[in-house]
């Protein structure tokens, strides 16, 4: 529980600044969808789940960069990962040696950030501890490692740029897709849908 609390005290910080109160703010995440040319080594052939909050600047994952690092490496002291192959994702280069933590569920956890309706950025160790302790641990949890982020202006001028595609969010995508097959998907979709206009 130590270590966990250790990765989680940058993403409090982050949610407070996101959200006056627990999951209050709109459920406002898009899919940033790299497009085919962006050469950023860091966000190539990536998807990145962004909430821009009503104060401060665009920030989020990368849903898509599973690492070598198994969860049972990062979190030890929970036997219960030990029967999974879950692992680590690389949310962005924001941070890398902190932890920031997305679950799914009905209710807003406490310290709580909303990106979809079912969807929540969470600094709650309590609530991740009780998780990874469950029979499947990992059941609408996917831990990142570091997180993306933009100054003022900043990703808007990248999309200026054409830099990515926007694309709306959805948690099964997040949650149930093979990680390999989500940006071909999303490139695709979101190819087609600007070759209509």
């Amino acid at each position: 529980m130590v270590g966990l609390l250790r990765g989680v005290l940058f993403l409090a910080a982050i949610i407070a600044a996101a959200s006056a109160s627990a999951g209050e703010g709109p459920a406002n995440a898009v899919f940033l969808v790299a497009k085919r040319g962006l050469q950023d080594p860091n966000f190539r052939q990536t998807v990145v789940l962004v909430t821009h909050p009503p104060r401060g600047a665009p920030w989020g994952v990368i849903i898509n960069r599973p690492l070598d690092h198994r969860l049972e490496e990062v979190f030890p002291d929970y036997p219960e990962l030990k029967r999974g192959r879950d692992v680590l994702f690389f949310g962005g280069p924001v941070e890398r040696e902190g932890l920031v933590f997305l679950v799914r569920g009905t209710e807003a956890p406490s310290d709580a950030a909303r990106a979809l309706r079912d969807v929540f950025f969470t600094a709650d160790t309590g609530l991740i501890d009780g998780l990874l302790k469950r029979a499947d641990p990992t059941r609408g949890l996917r831990v990142f490692a570091g997180y993306s982020a933009w100054g003022r202006g900043q990703l808007q001028r990248e999309i200026a740029r054409g830099g990515w595609h926007i694309v709306p969010a959805d948690s099964d995508t997040v949650f149930e897709k093979d990680p390999a097959l989500v940006w071909p998907e999303l490139i695709k979709r979101a190819s087609a849908r600007h070759t209509n206009y």
